[in-house]
């Protein structure tokens, strides 16, 4: 994959969506749970070692063997049992598939054989799909995928009043050397062994749909 394109798709311009998800950050706010920027790092590092260990190993896998994919789709669909998690990967998933066709005829192959086959479209493993299409490599796929993780949480706290823009620079900086430090765990760690590691921001997402005003669809 090229560095151009690499950008194209960690930009926020890239329309996939990210920006109405929260990751459980706005429910956490309400209840008390996440507090200025300190609490915001806490959460990023939090929900960074979940995607390491919960969509990682789809991300990987799928980018190794991109004809897996609707068995690692369906595989990740049973380790996202949380529904508001669920219906927010799929939601990405899919949103990233419309974005991807305005990348060339790689992507628009995959999308349809998503729509043909009648996946549920989960994020990690149409992650790994697409970019085993465009070139990239297991290093760039799986950093490219903590980034959006990350960056997108970080965001959804600018907007909830937590830290300011400039202020999320800095928080994006520290989050790179935790990404690293997920990175070298995730190292071989298979589908099957794809687990959630935070029972605690599993149920914050959860309570998303309980929320009596939110912003974000999760």
């Amino acid at each position: 994959m090229t560095p151009w394109l690499s950008f194209q798709l960690a930009d926020s311009a890239f329309p996939t969506g990210g920006f109405a998800h929260s990751g459980g950050l706005e429910a956490a706010v309400q209840l008390g749970r996440c507090r200025g920027a300190a609490g915001l790092d806490r959460f990023v590092e939090e929900a960074l070692w979940q995607a390491g260990s919960l969509a990682l190993p789809f991300v990987v896998a799928a980018l190794r063997a991109p004809e897996r994919l609707a068995e690692l789709d369906a595989r990740c669909d049973a380790a996202t049992p949380g529904h508001v998690a669920n219906r927010a990967s799929r939601a990405q998933g899919r949103a990233l598939l419309r974005a991807a066709l305005a990348l060339g005829p790689a992507a628009r192959a995959l999308e349809e054989e998503v729509r043909r086959a009648g996946l549920a479209a989960h994020l990690a493993p149409v992650s790994g799909a697409l970019l085993a299409r465009l070139g990239a490599s297991e290093d760039e796929a799986a950093r490219l995928h903590l980034f959006l993780v990350a960056r997108g949480i970080v965001s959804a706290g600018v907007r909830l009043g937590l830290i300011g823009p400039l202020e999320a620079q800095a928080t994006l900086v520290r989050a790179g050397a935790i990404a690293e430090a997920v990175l070298a765990a995730s190292v071989g760690r298979a589908p099957e062994d794809a687990a959630a590691s935070s029972p605690l921001l599993d149920l914050l997402q959860s309570h998303q749909d309980r929320l009596y005003s939110r912003l974000f669809q999760s």
